[in-house]
């Protein structure tokens, strides 16, 4: 996880002019594992990367949104990305990180099984990802990313939440 966190500050500390960042950012993307998925999020969204904290619950809250962190002072909800996409809960372990990202204009922490790396994909190795049904099946999907032999699946940040969630985390999201 630290050398993630090194290579994510070397693309968010250094200073840029506004068009060098865009630069420098445009095409990052942050690769984080769940079971044995790869998923990417563009790094203009993401903060930074905090190890597992303990967590407050809250009551009445949908299953995916595991409680809240005090980051240096902020109230970060925490959504669990295995419980998000439906796959089976597992015990956190020392690999288990949070990714803290801007989503809209509020702040939330998405717990992961292992970040990865921080990687450049370009349009040319992007897919639209398939369409089977209802849309609302796979709305987080972005695009799917062919590197090296794998497939990464890039995931669309302000769909993590629809509007319906976001107002339930209102009152929580009220106290950052």
């Amino acid at each position: 996880m630290l050398d993630v966190m090194k290579q994510l500050q070397n693309f968010t500390d250094e200073e840029f002019d506004e068009e060098d960042e865009e630069d420098t950012l445009n095409g990052r993307y942050l690769i984080f594992s769940i079971e044995t998925r790869h998923y990417g999020i563009e790094i203009e969204h993401i903060t930074e990367i905090v190890g597992l904290q303990t967590i407050t619950e809250v009551p009445d809250m949908p299953d995916f949104i595991k409680g809240v962190i005090n980051l240096r002072g902020k109230i970060i909800p925490l959504i669990d990305m295995r419980t998000r996409f439906k796959l089976p809960e597992i015990a956190y372990t020392d690999k288990t990180s949070v990714i803290i990202l801007r989503m809209q204009t509020q702040y939330v922490g998405l717990i992961v099984d292992m970040v990865r790396e921080v990687i450049k994909i370009s349009e040319d190795q992007m897919e639209e990802a398939p369409r089977f049904g209802d849309r609302e099946k796979n709305r987080f999907v972005k695009a799917l990313a062919k590197v090296k032999d794998e497939v990464k699946v890039l995931l669309e940040v302000e769909k993590l939440l629809a509007e319906g969630e976001i107002a339930t985390l209102e009152p929580v999201l009220q106290e950052t």
